[in-house]
C-alpha cells in the first residue's frame, strides 16, 4: 500500500515539470480563398501528437518533443502540407492549404483489393457509408455484398468471394486472425458480423491477391484497423424494436490514452410476437454482448491498444420434420464467445518500425437436435480457441519504398463432441514472411514477396509466393496485376477426424483497370484462380478435390453529378465450378451465381436534416441438388433469381445536446420471394424450399451521441 501512495505522490510531484515540458501548438488551417477548413489532420510528422481542425478552421495540440520538427498537415481532396517548425519557439501557425484535382499523385497496390477507411485517398467506402448501406444493418458484411466479387449467399455463414466458400474468406483485425468473426446462428440463416464498423479506422476488403503479410485465407481476407485515440470523449445510448446499447469512450485529460465501455442486449421475442416467422421459436433469440478497450500513447510515435469483447446467445427453432411428416424438428444453440487483442507499435528510428500484438478467443456452440416424440435427441458440442502472437519490422527505403518481415504463431485446440463420441486436435501453426514495396518511379511500384507456414496437425511446411506490380498512366488512373499462391487447412470438422490431411491451395491471377477522381470511380477487374487439393468427402476424406474461378467484375461510384446524392454500380460475371466435398466431377457449386448485380443510393435533404437510401440487389438463380436426377445431371437445376429492395430513411438532430438519428429500414420492401435451394427427405419423395426465416425486417431505433455530432460526417459524404 505504501508504494502505491509513494508512486502517486511521485507522479504529482513530477506532474508540473511533465506539464511545463510540454508544448502547446495552435494555428488555423484556411484554403486558398481564406475560407476555413474542418476536418484537417494536423500532427507531428511520424508520431501520435496532433488533432483535427474544428469547425473554424483552428486546431491546438501539446507535445513533448523539443527542437526542430516537421508539421504534417492532410486533407482528402487538397495537397499534403508540411513545414519544418522548432518548438524551442513555438508561434501560431497560419496554414492554407491548395486543392488539387487528383487524389493520390503516387500509384498504389491495387489489384484485388478494396480501401474503405478514412484516411486513404483510393477509398471506395468508408464507415459511414457501412452503417448507411440500405439493407446491410450496418454490417461490415453485408455492406461489402454491394460490391464485385461477392455473393448474396444469405442462407449460410460467412463472405463468399470469387467462387470461394465463406470459410475461405478469413478477418483480421490490427493483423491477427479472428477465428469466429460472426455470431452463430440457426439452420439456412446467415451469422452476422460481431464488429461494428466505427471501431475501425481502415477497412480492405481483399478479393484476392493480398499481402504476404497475411495467410491461411483461400480466396480472400477482410483486413481491419482499429481505432487509435477518439478526438474527444463521447457516450452512446441506443434503443431499437429488438433491443438496447450503452456505451462511454472515454479520452484521458492529457489525450494520449482513452478507455471505453459498451454493453447491448437483444431479444427479438417481443418483435417475433407481432411479426410471425417462418419456424415458431422453441427459444426467443437472445444475445448478451459486452466489450472493452484502452488506448495509450507510450511515447510520441508508440501506441499500445487493447480490445476484447465477449457474447452469449441462447436461441431455438421448431422446425416441421421432412422425414417424419406431422412431427417437429427441435434446434436449439447456445453459443459463448470471447476475443481478446493487445498490440503495439513504435517507431525504432532510422527508418524502421515495429508492430507487435497478442490475441485470445474462445468459441462455445453448445447445440440440442431432437425429432420430437420420434427420435433420441442429439447433443454437440463444439469448442474452438486460438492463442496466437504476431511482430512484424518495416524498414523505409528512400521516399516511397518499404521492406516488411515478420513471423506469427497460432495454437488452436479443437474439441468437438458428438454424443459420447469425442474428436479433439491440437494444431501448432507458425508463419514468417518478407515482402518489398520498390518503386521504380513514382509512377510504378512492384510488390514481391512471400510466405512459409507449418501446421503441426498436417505435418506439411508450404511456401507461397505473392507479387504485384502497378502503373500510373496519368493523375487519376492506373493498371495493376497480381499473382500469388495461397493456402489454407482444410476445416475443423474434417481434421477432427483425419488430422492428417494436406493444405488447400489456389493460385490468383488478377489483372485490374481503375480510375478515380475527386468525385468519380470506375474500376473494371478480371481473375482467374485455379484451386487443389480442396476437400472430398466422397467415397473417402480425402485432398483429391479440384476446381476454378474466372470473371470479371465492374464497379462504378457517383457522387458528384447529383447534388446532395451519392450512388455506385457494381455488377460481376462469375463462371466457377468445383469437384469437391460429394460432388461426382467439377460443377457449378451450390453458393455460386453466375451474374450478380447492385445498386446503393443515397440522398440528403438538408432543410430536413433526413437521409435516404435504398439498396437494390440481384443475382441469378444458383444449382442445387435434386437426388432424383441421375449422376450426368448433378446439379444442373437451379433456383429461381434472386432479388431484394431495402429501404432506410434516417433523421438527424440533436436532443439536450445529444446527436440523436431515428431510423426506419426495410428489407426487403418489394416482398420479393427468395429461395436459396431445396431439402429433400432421404426416400426422394418429399421436399421444402430453403427461404428466410423472416421475408421481410422492419427496423426501427433511436441513437444518442454525446459529445459526438455525425451531422457534418453525413454532409461530407455526400
Amino acid at each position: 500500500m505504501w508504494k502505491i501512495i509513494n508512486l502517486n505522490l511521485f507522479a504529482l510531484i513530477l506532474l508540473p515539470v511533465c506539464l511545463m515540458a510540454q508544448q502547446k501548438i495552435t494555428g488555423k488551417i484556411t484554403d486558398s480563398k481564406k475560407r476555413p477548413l474542418p476536418g484537417v489532420n494536423i500532427a507531428i510528422k511520424d508520431t501520435y501528437d496532433g488533432a483535427s481542425s474544428a469547425a473554424d478552421g483552428t486546431f491546438s495540440f501539446t507535445t513533448d518533443l523539443k527542437g526542430e520538427q516537421i508539421i504534417s498537415v492532410t486533407l482528402n481532396g487538397y495537397r499534403p502540407f508540411e513545414q519544418k517548425i522548432n518548438l524551442s519557439n513555438p508561434q501560431v501557425y497560419n496554414i492554407v492549404l491548395k486543392e488539387v484535382i487528383s487524389q493520390l499523385n503516387v500509384v498504389t497496390i491495387s489489384a484485388g483489393s478494396f480501401e474503405a477507411s478514412d484516411e486513404r485517398k483510393g477509398t471506395v467506402l468508408k464507415p459511414l457509408d457501412i452503417v448507411s448501406t440500405a439493407g446491410a444493418g450496418a454490417d461490415i458484411v453485408n455492406a461489402l455484398k454491394t460490391l464485385p466479387g461477392t455473393q448474396q449467399t444469405n442462407d449460410r455463414e460467412g463472405l463468399f468471394v470469387r467462387g470461394g466458400t465463406g470459410y475461405e474468406t478469413q478477418t483480421f483485425i490490427d493483423g491477427l486472425l479472428v477465428r469466429n468473426p460472426f455470431y452463430s446462428g440457426l439452420p439456412d440463416m446467415p451469422g452476422r458480423g460481431r464488429f461494428s464498423p466505427f471501431l475501425f479506422k481502415g477497412t480492405t476488403f481483399s478479393s484476392g491477391g493480398y499481402s504476404a503479410q497475411y495467410g491461411q485465407g483461400l480466396s480472400s481476407a477482410l483486413i481491419l484497423e482499429s481505432q487509435d485515440l477518439p478526438e474527444r470523449s463521447s457516450s452512446s445510448v441506443g434503443l431499437s424494436v429488438i433491443g438496447a446499447s450503452v456505451g462511454v469512450d472515454e479520452l484521458s485529460k492529457d489525450k494520449k490514452g482513452s478507455y471505453g465501455v459498451e454493453a447491448d442486449y437483444t431479444n427479438l421475442g417481443p418483435y417475433l410476437d407481432v411479426v410471425k416467422s417462418k419456424f415458431k421459436p422453441s427459444v426467443n433469440p437472445e444475445i448478451i454482448g459486452t466489450s472493452a478497450n484502452f488506448r495509450r500513447k507510450t511515447s510520441s510515435t508508440g501506441m499500445l491498444k487493447f480490445y476484447g469483447y465477449g457474447n452469449w446467445t441462447h436461441m431455438g427453432t421448431y422446425h416441421p420434420s421432412l422425414e417424419y411428416p406431422g412431427y417437429n424438428e427441435l434446434f436449439e444453440l447456445r453459443n459463448q464467445n470471447v476475443y481478446t487483442n493487445l498490440t503495439y507499435k513504435e517507431r525504432l528510428g532510422r527508418g524502421w518500425r515495429i508492430s507487435s500484438g497478442l490475441s485470445f478467443s474462445s468459441n462455445t456452440d453448445d447445440i440440442h437436435t431432437d425429432t420430437l416424440e420420434k427420435t433420441a435427441p442429439t447433443k454437440i458440442n463444439n469448442l474452438s480457441s486460438l492463442t496466437q502472437a504476431r511482430v512484424m519490422l518495416t524498414k523505409s527505403i528512400g521516399y516511397y519504398s518499404s521492406l516488411r518481415m515478420g513471423g506469427e504463431y497460432q495454437y488452436g485446440v479443437e474439441k468437438g463432441a458428438f454424443n459420447s463420441y469425442h474428436a479433439n486436435y491440437t494444431d501448432n501453426y507458425s508463419a514468417v514472411f518478407a515482402e518489398g514495396d520498390i518503386y521504380l518511379t513514382p509512377q510504378l511500384v512492384g510488390r514481391v514477396g512471400g510466405r512459409v507456414e507449418h501446421s503441426s496437425v498436417l505435418a506439411k511446411t508450404n511456401f507461397a509466393p505473392r507479387v504485384s506490380l502497378a502503373y500510373k498512366m496519368d493523375a487519376y488512373s492506373q493498371v495493376s496485376l497480381a499473382y500469388g499462391d495461397y493456402y489454407q487447412k482444410p476445416e475443423q470438422q474434417y481434421l477432427r477426424f483425419k488430422p492428417n490431411m494436406d493444405y488447400m491451395k489456389a493460385t490468383h491471377y488478377i489483372a485490374s483497370v481503375q480510375r478515380i477522381t475527386g468525385n468519380y470511380t470506375l474500376r473494371v477487374e478480371a481473375f482467374y484462380k485455379k484451386y487443389h487439393n480442396l476437400v472430398k468427402t466422397s467415397p473417402d476424406t480425402s485432398n483429391g478435390g479440384t476446381g476454378y474461378a474466372k470473371g470479371i467484375e465492374l464497379f462504378w461510384r457517383d457522387h458528384k453529378t447529383f447534388k446532395n446524392m451519392d450512388y455506385w454500380i457494381s455488377y460481376s460475371y462469375l463462371d466457377t465450378k468445383r469437384n469437391y466435398l460429394t460432388y461426382p466431377y467439377e460443377v457449378q457449386p451450390d453458393f455460386a451465381a453466375k451474374h450478380t448485380f447492385s445498386v446503393v443510393y443515397k440522398y440528403y435533404v438538408p432543410s430536413i436534416t433526413t437521409f435516404f437510401g435504398a439498396t437494390y440487389s440481384f443475382s441469378t438463380g444458383r444449382p442445387y441438388y435434386n437426388p432424383n436426377l441421375p449422376d450426368n445431371q448433378f446439379m444442373t437445376q437451379k433456383t429461381m433469381d434472386y432479388n431484394s429492395l431495402g429501404l432506410t430513411v434516417s433523421y438527424l438532430t440533436s436532443i439536450k445536446k445529444a446527436f440523436t438519428v431515428f431510423v426506419l429500414s426495410v428489407s426487403n420492401i418489394g416482398n420479393f420471394k427468395q429461395v436459396y435451394g431445396y431439402r429433400y427427405s432421404t426416400d426422394k419423395l418429399r421436399r421444402e424450399e430453403i427461404t428466410p426465416n423472416i421475408p421481410r425486417f422492419i427496423y426501427v431505433g433511436m441513437f444518442m451521441n454525446f459529445g459526438i455530432d455525425r451531422r457534418q460526417d453525413v454532409i461530407n459524404n455526400l
